[in-house]
């Protein structure tokens, strides 16, 4: 009887072991965000019923970061899973700080798609700028170096034949600054961008110069990526976070689900709804791929742009730095 009780006793070890084993933790997925709304990630899952794998084999650990240079560093040091990067800090990444297993894995937000809006360059809407070649001589706003608007004002320059700091000054400022930059005379171009280019008044004494569009085409703003360490560890479970991702593109880009929409992103970003309600989530919006399915030859063309301007050392082919085979997985099991 001994025997017999010893050996259901181990049996019964065995079933709460498996058991324990099925009732793993969640992977901890720490993921990174800059600025909402144009990236999903600090609000995607609000709405419940979408994450329907949130949970149950990973949680998100969201973290806030004021600009991609810190993300850099925390991927570099490991204490980042997923990093969200545009065209311009992902060459910094891999060419700059030597993370060459970084791979794109699903896009956030595009610039320059036919039929969506985008940044603006303007300038006073009675100064004295009245073409690119005005602004010779002139200071220039962008909301950071090395970032999209800051490729796009130095290129267009030189086609002009006028170089920073020898033909004109540029400075960078934050997006809420711009509108008065400009409209104080300290400033005789600035970056407008939903909500600050809204302003009435902003509007009614600024116009249109430029934009990044008709110098750099189509342009990756932000885009996911993991290191393929990361990626090869935890394939299952991050297929399983793609899904939901995608999900959530999927219903936050319905029409018919934009008012409560709207009220998710004022609450999650503490501003009143009638911020947003005129372009949100619509033509007016920048552009969001419904699949989340990045524009690899975007991301491409953009580095040889940044290299064309000096800021990157070489082109970067980003097909090779690219593992959509994750994303497609989780779209066909929506679709």
């Amino acid at each position: 009887m001994k025997a017999g009780f010893a050996v259901f006793a181990g049996f019964c070890l065995c079933l709460q072991f498996v058991g324990n084993l099925a009732r793993a933790d969640p992977l901890k997925i720490r993921i990174g965000w800059i600025v909402a709304p144009a990236e999903l990630t600090p609000y995607m899952f609000a709405k419940e019923g979408i994450a329907r794998h949130n949970g149950v084999s990973y949680t998100l650990d969201l973290v806030h970061f004021q600009g991609s240079p810190l993300e850099v560093t925390a991927v570099q040091s490991g204490d980042l899973d997923v990093a969200p990067f545009g065209s311009s800090s992902f060459a910094i990444a891999v060419e700059n700080a030597g993370i060459n297993d970084l791979r794109i894995i699903a896009d956030e937000v595009q610039d320059g798609v036919p039929g969506w809006a985008g940044p603006e360059f303007r300038v006073l809407k009675d100064g004295p700028i009245k073409s690119i070649e005005d602004l010779r001589g002139k200071v220039l706003v962008t909301n950071i170096f090395g970032g999209e608007t800051d490729i796009a004002i130095k290129l267009t320059m030189l086609k002009y034949n006028m170089l920073p700091n020898r033909d004109f000054s540029e400075i960078q400022a934050e997006m809420s600054n711009m509108n008065a930059l400009l409209l104080e005379h300290k400033a005789d171009l600035v970056d407008a961008v939903h909500p600050f280019q809204d302003d009435p008044h902003f509007q009614a004494q600024s116009r249109l110069l430029f934009r990044p569009v008709d110098t750099l085409g189509k342009f990756e703003l932000s885009f996911l990526t993991a290191r393929a360490g990361f990626i090869a560890a935890h394939r299952a479970v991050l297929v399983d976070f793609l899904e939901d991702y995608v999900r959530a593109f999927h219903w936050y880009l319905d029409p018919a689900h934009r008012a409560e929409a709207i009220q998710i992103v004022a609450a999650a970003t503490k501003r009143p709804p009638a911020t947003f309600e005129s372009w949100l989530f619509t033509t007016k919006d920048e552009y969001h791929d419904p699949d989340a399915m990045p524009d690899l030859a975007a991301v491409t063309s953009n580095i040889a742009a940044q290299h064309q301007v000096g800021l990157t050392k070489a082109d970067l082919n980003t097909q090779d730095y690219a593992d959509l085979s994750l994303l497609k997985e989780a779209v066909a099991r929506i679709k």
